[in-house]
């Protein structure tokens, strides 16, 4: 399936160690990895039965120095990167590096809602509709790629135009949570995920993404035998499946959806 303007294309994962990282999620989602070669970074791809899920960077200690922690981050794909970061400082966002090349790969941008949320912008080689990115799974359930993107945000109603007018998403329904207010549903001709106001305890707007396992419960023992932590335990969720809220041995929060069977 080839890819649009506004699709999520990539999802990548920064941690201050990347050995132990690739062994936690090896064993919790299955995902084999393997080097690209850009030994400066010693960036990792990782991937589920040959397919390209994602990425891991190693933190420098510059960069941890600077202040960033291990988090996940996703790769919205456009049309031009330049031109985009321009539109999202013009819309009140944030733009964190500037656009930049990455030979062979694609030109990209790490940028922020104006709420703060934080992601990548990114057109690849070959660029949208040239083909080719399946790290989200957009029209069917695919085990370890990615199956929901969820975004906290502190005003949902200014994030939604936001993200409405630069990437062309839509709403499409919602689910009420009481006092905790909606769960807003979120298509780019299919589903792509869903926007909520932030939860108590939550300090900022963030992105979680959920990533599909063929089994919750194993998924929870794999987790707690290998050092991570479960926030929020298997939750029934329209459909049927479980989700739940971990945050691995690095400190990265991050999601699972599956069966429970």
């Amino acid at each position: 399936m080839s890819n649009k303007h506004g699709d999520h294309i990539w999802y990548e994962l920064m941690t201050s160690d990347a050995d132990a990282a690739q062994a936690f999620y090896a064993a919790v989602l299955g995902w084999t990895f393997n080097s690209t070669g850009q030994d400066a970074l010693d960036y990792r791809q990782f991937s589920m039965a040959g397919v390209h899920v994602g990425g891991v960077l190693p933190l420098t200690q510059e960069m941890q120095q600077g202040g960033t922690q291990p988090c996940w981050r996703g790769y919205i794909g456009v049309e031009d990167v330049d031109r985009m970061a321009a539109a999202i400082t013009s819309a009140h966002g944030s733009v964190y590096m500037e656009p930049q090349d990455i030979p062979g790969v694609g030109r990209f941008a790490y940028v922020a809602d104006p709420l703060g949320a934080m992601f990548y912008v990114m057109t690849p080689t070959p660029p949208p509709g040239g083909g080719g990115s399946q790290s989200f799974a957009a029209t069917e359930p695919k085990i370890g790629h990615c199956a929901w993107n969820e975004l906290a945000t502190s005003n949902p109603a200014l994030a939604f135009h936001f993200y409405h007018d630069l990437f062309g998403w839509v709403k499409d329904g919602d689910m009420d949570m009481g006092p905790l207010g909606k769960y807003e549903f979120l298509r780019h001709d299919f589903l792509i995920g869903a926007m909520m106001p932030l939860m108590p305890g939550m300090p900022t707007s963030i992105w979680t993404y959920y990533f599909r396992v063929p089994d919750i419960d194993a998924a929870v023992a794999a987790i707690n035998a290998h050092g991570g932590q479960i926030v929020q335990p298997p939750t029934e969720i329209p459909g049927g499946d479980f989700s739940l809220n971990a945050i691995d041995p690095q400190g990265a929060a991050f999601a699972l959806v599956g069966a429970r069977n």
